[in-house]
């Protein structure tokens, strides 16, 4: 096998259009073939070390620029030329070390250099992205990102977009043929350019519906009981609209990864009976699982060290939620067993909705013969599997390894009790809590409802108590989620609901079911001023919103 560095500017062309007129490039790699054009340093003992592809753009200078984040809880919003993502610059080395927050995005792994890059108005993504101009997008999107992540970089400064296959060290068998790079480069409105990209892809959401429930963690998070859920439970009894789910979020077990042992303190009677409670009141039972974490304290670690990924001969951190979290192996056939069993013990109980999170972990590591992006499709189709006719709802996931394979997907981070969460969090990363960060990563990926699965904006609050968002911030979130999500949760007691707060919600039921005409955003500053015409019982209404 050859060894070749070339950075590709021009791969093999599949349709003679310009580049934004329908325009898609592909590139396939075969092993041991020296007569391929590799985009590569690629040395047989090695592996692939990149693969990427350069293609100019004349981009303008009122361009706004949109770039999706590694995973369902990175930032995400427009950004104009001068705004970019500033994430971990001012974060001190040793408390990204001791907290891992580079574990939870792309800076594990990435080699970007986050000084240089802000100077030169450097912009970065993976999956897609795009360029809009008023009402006229330029969508740029992989559509192969089962054999890898696919990074986007803009360059306004020097008028070109970059791509890059996240496939480091990814070896070819002999013959083996590996497609590296697969674009599709898309101009005209919103609902073509992204109806034309599924389409390319061939991927459609899974057959479910729009819904409404509760879900205990903004309001416990993990001071849950039996007591607790039970009086949740009855709480909702007083809606005007009866919801559709309950869910137990995180806090029922003992330690996470210790799936089937449950708090005895907490629940001394299990969750079985709490399940049947919830199908007895005519809700559908929901639970939390973080099926690839284990966290420190737990006895899955203590007694199973060899389940766990290993980078440079150390186990691999996801960040220092709980005691800190370890992420497990997907592909150790006893991780698998293991997971298969506990899914199937909540199943049995009669849960038939699994909050998977914290998923990124399955794919902190590649393989010689896997890439992230291959590892976290095989995991994803793994579960898939493994929920049969039960529904997931993902989260903390590379999203494009969810398309078409969830019924429902987070696509923001957990939204925080304050506006932006505390002040020194904002100089971290970008997967932290925060209701700013939340509901603009809701309106930013708006497009993904319905074509890629159902979106989960995460949920609203419309307590008095227990939170700092002010009465404003409150509604605007909740109808941020109603109009633009498919999930539309609280983690409220809703017994405390006073009348007004119960005609809010029966109105967001409703807004949930709205028909979206038009929706514009103008960028003023810091404000995203963002107009929404839709149809509501054959009616037009027009809604106004400062983000």
């Amino acid at each position: 096998m050859k060894l070749l560095k070339k950075t590709v500017t021009s791969v093999q062309k599949t349709e003679e259009h310009d580049v934004f007129g329908d325009g898609r490039y592909t590139l396939i790699l075969t092993g041991h073939d020296e007569d391929t054009p590799l985009a590569a340093e690629y040395p047989a003992e090695e592996g692939l070390i990149e693969v990427s592809a350069v293609f100019p753009f004349a981009f303008e200078e009122d361009d706004i620029f949109f770039l999706n984040g590694y995973q369902s809880w990175t930032y995400s919003p427009e950004r104009t030329r001068k705004q970019f993502d500033d994430s971990l610059r001012y974060c001190p080395k040793a408390l990204d070390k001791k907290f891992g927050f580079s574990q939870y995005g792309d800076g594990y792994f990435s080699d970007a250099v986050y000084r240089r890059d802000l100077r030169s108005g450097y912009k970065k993504g993976y999956s897609y992205a795009y360029v809009r101009r008023g009402e006229t997008f330029f969508l740029f999107a992989s559509l192969a990102e089962d054999t890898g992540f696919t990074r986007i970089e803009m360059l306004p400064d020097e008028s070109v977009v970059r791509f890059k296959k996240d496939c480091h060290h990814r070896r070819l068998a002999e013959g083996e043929e590996y497609t590296a790079l697969d674009l599709i480069f898309l101009k005209g409105s919103e609902d073509f350019v992204f109806g034309r990209w599924f389409a390319e892809m061939g991927v459609a959401p899974m057959a479910t519906e729009p819904k409404t429930g509760y879900t205990s963690w903004y309001n416990c998070y993990q001071d849950i009981s039996e007591a607790q859920i039970l009086k949740d439970l009855e709480g909702m009894k007083t809606l005007p609209v009866k919801p559709d789910i309950f869910q137990i979020d995180d806090g029922f077990e003992t330690f996470v990864g210790d799936w089937l042992s449950v708090d005895p303190v907490k629940f001394p009677n299990g969750l079985g009976p709490i399940a049947e409670k919830i199908k007895e009141e005519g809700y559908q039972p929901g639970i939390w699982l973080a099926p690839f974490v284990c966290e420190m304290n737990s006895a899955l670690l203590e007694a199973h060290p060899e389940w766990l990924q290993y980078r440079d001969d150390k186990p691999v951190f996801t960040g220092a939620n709980w005691s800190g979290g370890y992420a497990l192996d997907p592909y150790n056939e006893e991780v698998r067993d293991y997971v298969r069993r506990c899914i199937g013990h909540y199943k049995d109980m009669g849960f038939t909705l699994f909050k998977l999170d914290f998923l990124y972990a399955a794919c902190m590591t590649s393989r010689p013969d896997k890439t992230r992006g291959e590892i976290m499709a095989d995991a994803m189709e793994f579960l898939r599997e493994v929920c049969g006719d039960a529904q997931i709802l993902a989260c903390g996931v590379p999203l494009a390894s969810a398309f078409g394979r969830v019924e429902y997907c987070r696509i923001g981070p957990d939204m925080s009790l304050s506006y932006n969460d505390k002040l020194f969090m904002r100089l971290f990363h970008n997967e932290r809590p925060s209701t700013m960060h939340t509901q603009r990563n809701t309106l930013y990926r708006r497009q993904l409802d319905k074509r890629a699965f159902l979106n989960d904006p995460d949920v609203f609050l419309l307590r008095e108590g227990n939170t700092s968002l002010s009465a404003g911030q409150k509604e605007t979130l909740a109808m941020v989620n109603a109009l633009f999500g498919s999930v539309l949760f609280a983690s409220d007691d809703f017994a405390e609901y006073d009348e007004e707060k119960k005609e809010l919600y029966a109105r967001l039921t409703r807004l949930q079911h709205a028909k979206q005409v038009k929706t514009t955003v103008e960028h003023l500053g810091r404000k995203h001023l963002v107009t929404v015409s839709y149809l509501l019982d054959d009616c037009e209404e027009r809604l106004e919103l400062e983000l």
